[in-house]
């Protein structure tokens, strides 16, 4: 009998003894969950408190333009700047152009639009026609008629119909029917929707856009560089009606600017933001138009957009 108490302990010591170490695994294996959460959570913060430094630096780049925009006053107001300003163990290096570097999508007259496309590399019928359909899609049907435009996308199989209104974002140039995607990307750099005429200030455009202006292509090199007189229209052209290019009119001027906020942290970490503003008063100094995060930086990195 003692024999068999014996060896009834021993089997229950070594159900305890499984059971325990059942407990330890189990524990260790909360420990390691728990340290990876740990692990997760310091990460998730670390890259919450980036983006909210990154964030504030292109604020304050946003801040220190406008005031230097806006205390040079209306007549001396500089069409583009650039300057440099540490802040919170950053480096930020600030860059500002005027809208009126670019061509406006709404207001730009056919022409111009063909310039740009056929130095983008179309062929001069395909830019023409290319332009039309950007006529078309930014123009109201007249009440009553044949709507020929809608016609062309039901033809071509897409699901939707032109805006026949004013183009609210340079990206909807993707959609316009006809116009090959790779053109749409060369496109891009050099218009916008923020100019508001159909202007465009020789003295800052790119060359591609200097060389879309009648009277500043190929034909005349000289003037691709130097020339002080751009394309406008005198009054400004609605989106139905882009009135006929004046060469001799004045410079086109715009109270949107563009600015892009390069920042270097104190972790080595870059990143770069575009911001479009619209000048404004006392009271409200700017409007923010357009935010795009993550742009590449000098040095590559992701597109990642914010606002409109």
């Amino acid at each position: 009998m003692t024999r068999d108490r014996a060896e009834a302990s021993s089997s229950e010591q070594g159900f305890i003894i499984v059971a325990v170490l059942w407990i330890l695994m189990a524990l260790s294996a909360l420990a390691a969950i728990f340290a990876v959460y740990l692990s997760a959570s310091a990460q998730a913060l670390a890259l919450n408190d980036a983006a909210l430094q990154t964030e504030a630096l292109v604020s304050a780049s946003l801040e220190l333009t406008t005031y230097q925009l806006t205390v040079a006053g209306d007549k001396a107001r500089p069409p583009r700047g650039s300057f440099h300003f540490r802040m919170d163990d950053a480096d930020v290096l600030v860059t500002f152009t005027s809208e009126a570097a670019r061509i406006d999508l709404n207001f730009a007259p056919k022409e111009v639009l063909a310039g740009l496309f056929a130095g983008l590399g179309a062929s001069k019928a395909a830019a023409t026609q290319d332009a039309d359909r950007i006529v078309g899609w930014r123009t109201r049907p007249v009440p009553g008629g044949a709507n020929d435009e809608e016609a062309l996308y039901a033809t071509a199989g897409l699901g939707y119909t032109p805006r026949q209104s004013l183009f609210t974002h340079v990206n909807e140039l993707a959609l316009v029917v006809g116009l090959p995607p790779a053109l749409v990307d060369r496109a891009l750099p050099f218009v916008t929707v923020f100019n508001g005429s159909p202007g465009v200030d020789a003295a800052i455009a790119a060359p591609e856009v200097i060389a879309a202006l009648p009277g500043k292509g190929a034909d005349k090199p000289g003037d691709a560089f130097g020339a002080q007189s751009t394309l406008s229209t005198g009054p400004l052209a609605t989106a139905d009606t882009p009135a006929p290019a004046n060469n001799d009119a004045m410079t086109a001027k715009s109270t949107c600017y563009r600015i892009e906020a390069t920042i270097r942290l104190s972790n080595g970490r870059r990143a770069a933001s575009e911001v479009v503003i619209a000048l404004g008063d006392k009271v409200e100094p700017y409007r923010v138009l357009s935010w795009q995060d993550d742009l590449e930086p000098r040095g590559g990195g992701a597109r990642k957009r914010r606002g409109v």
